[in-house]
């Protein structure tokens, strides 16, 4: 059996291709949808900088309902089902205010592992995770 495209892509949270320029990527994208990072810890650090400096410091996000809304809007996800899982997996609860990434890192791998394991359908290598964040965040 395959794996899934976001682990295939080395793009855990599947963030869709745009303009973007990210660090990482591979230097041929076969993927029409999906960005293909060149390592795992790649992928992670561009979803730690879109949740962490792009939803946090820019649209002042602070939810996991307001981070998870944007990220799998209604029209395209059960975006109420990806809530509930990301809460239920990380024990946050969906509209507790969360503090920055810096203050509160723990509370961030949670939410980005989380939406991962919703992604993929499955639990990833955590040390991947942990070098993306430290690229993305310091």
């Amino acid at each position: 059996m395959s794996e899934p495209r976001g682990i295939r892509n080395c793009n855990p949270l599947n963030i869709r291709r745009s303009g973007d320029k990210w660090q990482g990527l591979c230097s041929c994208q076969n993927d029409r949808e999906f960005f293909q990072f060149s390592g795992m810890e790649w992928g992670w650090r561009a979803a730690f900088r879109i949740l962490c400096k792009t939803y946090y410091n820019k649209y002042k996000l602070r939810t996991i309902r307001d981070i998870v809304s944007r990220w799998a809007p209604a029209k395209e996800n059960n975006t109420a089902a990806y809530i509930r899982h990301v809460s239920d997996y990380t024990g946050i609860g969906p509209d507790k205010v969360l503090a920055s990434p810096q203050e509160c890192t723990t509370d961030w791998l949670l939410i980005g592992y989380a939406m991962a394991v919703v992604e993929n359908g499955k639990t990833l290598p955590p040390i991947p995770m942990l070098k993306g964040f430290k690229l993305a965040v310091g």
